[in-house]
């Protein structure tokens, strides 16, 4: 993490999106690329072009189960007259070829993926032969020989093939030499098995970080327990990790932490072990139980220099209070997001989603955005001077909010897929209006 410049403000302050969004981007740097197995390289980006060192197919080979042949002897093959042609072998997959020859009147017997035999033009499929039973045409492959010298007898063909039908040509998905992947590839299962296919037991990318998520507040409780008086279950920390993992992370849910300065200081130094990131719920705003400022507001010290963490009030609604800075000898980044769940989720959707695909080394970050209409039983109003980020249902063109702009309505957010975005300077907006939309799917 490099430290940018510090901005000129004062305590008080009140910083837009656009400008703490761009000092978390300006300081969050990609990680060190290393040489992964592919396996443990899934979600991960490439820092480098990949070149096939083979060609897929390596070698001719067919597509179907039926008879290696020349072009010339099922030229004129009929239902009425079969060309009849001498078995002269079987070739199956993994099976070398180059010890089988069809000569003119012959054929061998072949399987999908196997290669194509020298002298053989094209393949018939096995359904427009008898294969080699003597009758008419047959479903499928009988069981194959236990060598190429006990495939004998006869095969009636009863259609024609064109040159090359039913083989797939070497080459003819990559070749050799070929760019494979770029360099800025996310490493998805078609991915992985693209490398694999072309030899590629290793690779070289960006890791997927490690974010550490952490929810404060003496009265949360974890799912599954009971209530008591005064108490909530403690929902925020699972939404940020399941949102980090989607967001292409690695994620380790922290079990809330008390309202206490020294504990929340010392649970999060333990965490910075296994943590690229760092992400903290609660505790950010100006209450008396604001822990998470309390602890944090002076980590710095002249031992770790760069280090400490800014509390910031934003122009933004939901989500006014945030911490941004670092922590520990590594200068581990570390986003304090405050406590009410929708703000939570709004401020990790706007912040913390962009910081980890950065450290991830993507050059896009950011959701996509979209122009929509607003669907709308009344006029939307938003707080002036403030940004405001509302839930809402986007289809075809068209978004509706979902429940109102309290920051805690949980219900609502789970049937959103859209953010809502108001700007600054609008107060009212009406329905039929068109509006900037964030698409969270």
């Amino acid at each position: 993490m490099s430290t940018a410049a510090p901005r000129p403000v004062g305590q008080d302050h009140l910083w837009s999106v656009d400008e703490h969004l761009e000092d978390i981007l300006a300081t969050v740097r990609p990680l060190e690329p290393i040489e992964l197995q592919l396996p443990d390289a899934q979600g991960c980006v490439l820092v480098e072009d990949v070149t096939a060192a083979v060609s897929l197919p390596p070698f001719d080979n067919s597509s179907m189960d039926g008879y290696a042949v020349r072009v010339t002897d099922v030229a004129g093959a009929s239902e009425e007259f079969p060309a009849v042609l001498e078995v002269v072998g079987d070739v199956a997959a993994g099976q070398a070829a180059d010890l089988l020859q069809v000569g003119p009147g012959q054929a061998a017997r072949i399987m999908t993926g196997a290669p194509l035999p020298a002298g053989a033009e094209t393949v018939v499929p096995v359904e427009w032969t008898d294969g080699g039973l003597g009758e008419g045409p047959v479903d499928g492959m009988r069981a194959r020989s236990l060598a190429p010298e006990q495939a004998t007898g006869h095969v009636r063909v009863h259609r024609p093939a064109g040159a090359r039908a039913h083989v797939r040509a070497k080459g003819s998905d990559v070749k050799a030499g070929d760019r494979a992947l770029e360099a800025g590839t996310v490493l998805g299962p078609p991915q992985i098995a693209l490398l694999a296919a072309i030899g590629r037991g290793t690779v070289r990318v960006r890791p997927r970080p490690r974010v550490v998520v952490l929810s404060t507040g003496s009265e949360l409780v974890q799912p599954g327990e009971d209530l008591g008086s005064g108490q909530i279950y403690d929902s925020n920390s699972f939404a940020l990790t399941a949102a980090a993992r989607d967001a292409g992370a690695i994620a380790y849910r922290v079990g809330a932490v008390a309202d206490d300065a020294d504990t929340l200081r010392s649970t999060i130094e333990d965490q910075l072990v296994r943590a690229d990131l760092v992400v903290t719920t609660g505790g950010v705003s100006v209450g008396a139980y604001d822990v998470v400022k309390e602890a944090l507001a002076h980590v710095g010290d002249e031992d770790e220099a760069g280090s400490g963490v800014e509390f910031r009030k934003l122009a933004m609604q939901p989500g006014k209070p945030q911490g941004f800075g670092s922590i520990g000898p590594d200068h581990i980044p570390l986003l304090a997001l405050p406590g009410n769940p929708v703000s939570s989720y709004v401020s990790f959707e706007l912040f913390v989603r962009p910081a980890i695909r950065t450290l991830m080394g993507l050059e896009d970050v950011h959701r996509p955005t979209t122009r929509a209409t607003l669907t709308a039983d009344k006029a939307l109003t938003s707080p002036k001077g403030r940004r405001q980020f509302l839930r809402g249902t986007y289809a075809d063109g068209a978004v509706r909010p979902v429940g109102g702009a309290g920051s805690h309505l949980i219900a609502a957010l789970a049937h959103a897929d859209a953010l809502i975005v108001l700007p600054e300077d609008v107060e009212s907006v009406e329905p039929g209006a068109e509006v900037e939309v964030v698409l969270l799917g």
